[in-house]
């Protein structure tokens, strides 16, 4: 009785949670979109945030570092969940710090030029499509937000407007219709 009150009292410690593991659960084969390198593009702002993003991760891995280790004093480490859980936690966490590492050493940092002839990477496009005006501001794939107007040069529109010039008619296939646009402004 006293080792059962003691082994709720240490997962009450570590903050685990049990799970019923009887039931399994289905494995799905790797897609084609699953090891996808990550655009190098990024903005000046885009590229601090990531480093601040790392050096949180830094930071955070010796506490997590420190509670393997004493979990690992539990004994059989086959048996020990808590074990398994913090030393999956500080796997992944290192997996992240290695691919924001290799982010961090690929990016290219999108800097606007002087040239506002055609259309770059970095810059906002003001278009018209049917009498309506619109503007995108065209950056990596990692910082897309459709909400507030920014696209991703891979995507069909800013693919499209990327290398034109202001007054160019511009034709777009999406989603099987094709629209008509002209540029109004490149800022």
């Amino acid at each position: 009785m006293a080792i059962k009150q003691e082994l709720i009292n240490f997962l009450a410690k570590t903050s685990l949670k049990i799970y019923n593991t009887d039931m399994r659960v289905p494995i799905r084969k790797a897609e084609k979109y699953t090891y996808l390198k990550p655009d190098p593009n990024l903005s000046e702002a885009k590229f601090l945030e990531i480093k601040n993003r790392l050096e949180q991760m830094k930071n955070y891995r010796p506490k997590l570092s420190e509670e393997v280790k004493i979990l690992s004093e539990g004994g059989d480490f086959s048996e020990n969940a808590g074990y398994q859980m913090a030393k999956g936690k500080l796997r992944g966490l290192n997996q992240k710090i290695l691919d924001l590492e290799n982010q961090i050493k690929n990016a290219i940092i999108i800097t606007r030029t002087d040239d506002r002839d055609t259309v770059q990477l970095g810059d906002t496009v003001l278009i018209e499509k049917d009498g309506r005006k619109k503007s995108y501001t065209i950056l990596g794939s990692a910082e897309t937000d459709p909400n507030r107007n920014i696209i991703s040069h891979n995507s069909p529109l800013g693919a499209a407007l990327l290398n034109h010039r202001v007054n160019d008619l511009i034709k777009v296939k999406i989603a099987r219709k094709e629209l008509a646009l002209k540029i109004i402004e490149i800022k």
